[in-house]
């Protein structure tokens, strides 16, 4: 089958949607399809030409779209982990406006030139198939191209934007109106009507948010949620799409380079290893942890990795405690941070769909703390402790339990050592999806 994983966000930039767009796009070219990745081009990606060529002069397959090249498997993202034996899926850039990097990501624009790149593209190369990863302007350009060629469109909803729109952009009472206003410009909203009855659409903003996401959903055939609490969450709200909760998943070669789950042990005398992992963005309560650490056992060490917005702030925040912060980190050295700690600390409370920082702690036999309630499905029975609540008393209580009870750690990282199989990335179901909306209609 021939697919298009189109997206707004993709390596070299960091984020859980980024490894599980990866993740998914190796596992199908392992599986034995032809899988192009589309996304808003990047200085700093492989596959940036600083020429800048325009893609109709060159090559009408798309191959050089918007100074951005094919990459082949030396080139992809999968070298980032392991380019010997990574299968790498071809990465085709799209136009990104000059200026204008929202929380450092590259924007895809304009919406005209997105949509002629990829209607160009999906014809030349046969696409089948057309799957979204994301809410802006790369994603709405493959729904518009979809459209004009007559393709199925499956979704992922992978986040919550209302949560992400509140916490980032600048006045979001004011710009949230401009991008929602874009984004009809592009889907269709007329009819689309989100009501003020629950605790996560009582503002206005959200709402604004809210229908977005039913937009983008209503314009697909299908839609892919990787966790059944915010599957529920969309259902209740409107969607009628077809939904299909279907986790996410760690490529096979990224488990390699892991290497086997290891049981945590510590010893009496050890100091309590602490790891957060994340975009260092007000959404992900980066400041909560930090705050916490100062309350934690003497001896705990405390290791954040990621950068964002909140970089400053939280750098403020750390000054003078327990908590080391390491930047932006690249995916290798993230993995062997994990092996090395007794414990993941997740934040985030009412944003996260399913971290694939979890994901990957699991897979490395690393116990979860998580302060919102609807994680617990993300790590398997017995792998992760729920906070009492949700604040920085909620983590450093569970924290303390930890340290003076290591056999609740041994125990917690034995249960997830023995669950690392739930982890593996697999396509079977998500290929029978792409089976589904490919109608004798869409065909012939």
């Amino acid at each position: 089958m021939r697919i298009a994983l189109v997206t707004d966000y993709y390596l070299p930039t960091l984020g859980g949607v980024q490894t599980a767009v990866r993740s998914l796009a190796e596992a199908l070219t392992t599986a034995g399809h032809e899988v192009t990745v589309f996304c808003p081009d990047d200085p700093a990606g492989p596959w940036h030409d600083p020429a800048g060529h325009d893609p109709a002069a060159h090559d009408p397959a798309g191959h050089d779209s918007a100074a951005g090249h094919d990459t082949a498997a030396d080139g992809s993202p999968a070298a980032a982990h392991d380019p010997a034996t990574a299968p790498g899926p071809t990465v085709v850039g799209l136009p990104v406006a000059r200026a204008f990097r929202p929380d450092g990501y590259p924007f895809a624009w304009s919406p005209r030139r997105v949509r002629a790149v990829l209607r160009r593209a999906f014809a030349a190369r046969g696409v089948e198939v057309v799957h979204t990863h994301s809410e802006m302007f790369a994603a709405l350009g493959g729904i518009r191209a979809a459209q004009d060629l007559g393709l199925p469109v499956v979704h992922t909803m992978h986040g919550r934007i209302d949560v992400y729109t509140r916490n980032v952009l600048p006045l979001p009472a004011l710009t949230t109106v401009l991008l929602a206003r874009l984004h009809a410009a592009q889907v269709d909203h007329r009819g689309i009507r989100v009501g003020a009855d629950t605790p996560y659409t009582r503002t206005r903003t959200a709402r604004r948010m809210w229908r977005v996401m039913l937009a983008q959903s209503r314009a697909s055939d299908h839609v892919l949620v990787p966790s059944r609490h915010f599957a529920d969450k969309l259902v209740d709200r409107g969607v009628r799409t077809p939904v299909s909760v279907l986790t996410n998943g760690i490529e096979p070669a990224v488990l390699d380079a892991l290497g086997p789950a290891r049981e945590r042990t510590r010893q009496p005398d050890e100091p309590l290893r602490v790891l957060w992992v994340g975009r260092l963005s007000p959404e992900k309560r980066p400041e909560v942890l930090v705050a916490a650490a100062r309350s934690f056992p003497p001896g705990t060490v405390v290791d954040v990795l990621g950068d964002g917005v909140s970089r400053a702030a939280v750098a403020r925040a750390a000054a003078g405690g327990p908590v080391t912060l390491h930047g932006s980190t690249p995916h290798p050295r993230v993995l062997e941070m994990m092996r090395r700690a007794h414990v993941l600390v997740s934040s985030s409370s009412g944003f996260d769909n399913q971290p694939m920082v979890m994901l990957e702690a699991v897979a490395t036999g690393l116990p979860v703390v998580h302060c919102d309630p609807d994680l617990a499905e993300v790590v398997p029975d017995g792998g992760g402790f729920t906070t009492p609540t949700p604040d920085a008393a909620g983590i450093v209580a569970t924290i303390r339990h930890l340290h003076d009870d290591p056999a609740a750690l041994t125990a917690a990282s034995r249960a997830l050592v023995a669950a690392r199989g739930r982890v593996e990335q697999r396509v079977d179901d998500l290929v029978d999806v792409y089976a589904s909306v490919l109608r004798p209609s869409r065909t012939s």
